[in-house]
């Protein structure tokens, strides 16, 4: 395994200076044209030039967050853009439609409840992934149930982490209170809750206008709910790319599949008020048993068949200064 997180810290001035070029040349761009078809053309150079930008790093962490933020966040915003639809628009502040257009970050409506901040919790989580990264150490020894549960953990928490942290500094420099990211995903009650209103909201929030709103106007709710699945399933497959740099097999977009039938399912049952639902303290036992237990079978073997996950635990070790740091 090779990786730098020397070299990236290296790269990482020209990966910012080309995506503020590209992005600034999106904002001049989507002013100066009308909303349609010739602005959706101009801005098509820059969204084909986004996918080869995260290969500027070695390291998987620093690429697969780079190509989230670039490559699905980013994308979908501008082509949004190229109609008129937010979240974006060229009347923002340049800093801010650089912020808005490349990172999770949603502005917060004044009319929302502030969003409570605890620092308690955020301590908590980075003494746990803290904690799980120095488990890591030992995880030759440990069962392979053992080693997916702390990656189910790791997978959460270093993701809320970093999302949040990307929020709070960006809000704090353009002074502008943002929507969290995650919504206490253990408390999940249905598949329709995990993923609408609980798991990765950011995503979540760019799915519905993009997806999901289009085709259940046209087809139909259930229809729109598989669509947006299908669509997540596939920006995952390609994120998995960045991570393995190996070829996609498409049981990530299959694992996003069958979520979104089961979840068209669940809504479809739920709407026929005397037929049997699963009491209140079991679902969300039942709702992150199917979560993980699919996540077992679909979503976690292409990363490690290719023992990409050693690779991820190698950077975390260096991360925490612990063996060998390819510095």
């Amino acid at each position: 395994m090779t990786f730098s997180f020397s070299d990236d810290l290296h790269n990482f001035p020209k990966f910012g200076a080309a995506a503020f070029l590209l992005l600034s040349y999106a904002r001049f761009a989507s002013s100066r044209l009308r909303p349609g078809l010739l602005r959706l053309f101009s801005l098509l150079p820059i969204l084909c030039l986004f996918p080869f930008l995260p290969f500027l790093f070695s390291t998987i962490h620093f690429r697969v967050i780079s190509a989230f933020y670039l490559n699905w966040l980013a994308l979908f915003k501008l082509l949004l853009l190229s109609f008129d639809l937010p979240p974006l628009s060229p009347s923002l502040p340049l800093l801010s439609f650089l912020a808005f257009s490349s990172l999770p970050i949603k502005a917060k409506n004044p009319k929302d409840p502030p969003t409570k901040f605890s620092l308690y919790s955020l301590a908590t989580k980075a003494v746990l992934v803290s904690v799980i990264f120095s488990i890591y150490r030992y995880k030759s020894q440990l069962s392979s149930y053992v080693v997916f549960s702390l990656y189910c953990l790791h997978l959460y928490i270093a993701l809320d982490l970093v999302l949040f942290t990307t929020a709070w500094s960006v809000g704090w420099i353009i002074r502008t209170e943002l929507e969290p990211q995650f919504n206490k995903p253990y408390l999940s009650t249905s598949l329709r809750d995990f993923w609408g209103r609980r798991w990765n909201l950011m995503v979540t929030d760019i799915l519905r206008p993009t997806v999901y709103h289009p085709i259940r106007n046209r087809y139909g709710p259930m229809a729109g709910v598989i669509a947006t699945f299908a669509v997540s399933g596939l920006m995952h497959e390609i994120m998995f790319y960045y991570i393995t740099l190996g070829k996609p097999t498409g049981e990530v977009t299959l694992f996003f599949l069958l979520h979104g039938v089961c979840t068209a399912l669940e809504g479809w049952w739920v709407r026929h008020k005397n037929w049997w639902v699963p009491p209140g303290p079991v679902r969300p036992v039942l709702t992150l048993g199917f979560v993980a237990g699919t996540g077992y079978w679909l979503f976690f073997p292409p990363i490690l068949r290719n023992h990409t996950d050693d690779i991820v635990v190698a950077e975390c070790l260096a991360l925490l200064g612990i063996g060998e740091q390819p510095f």
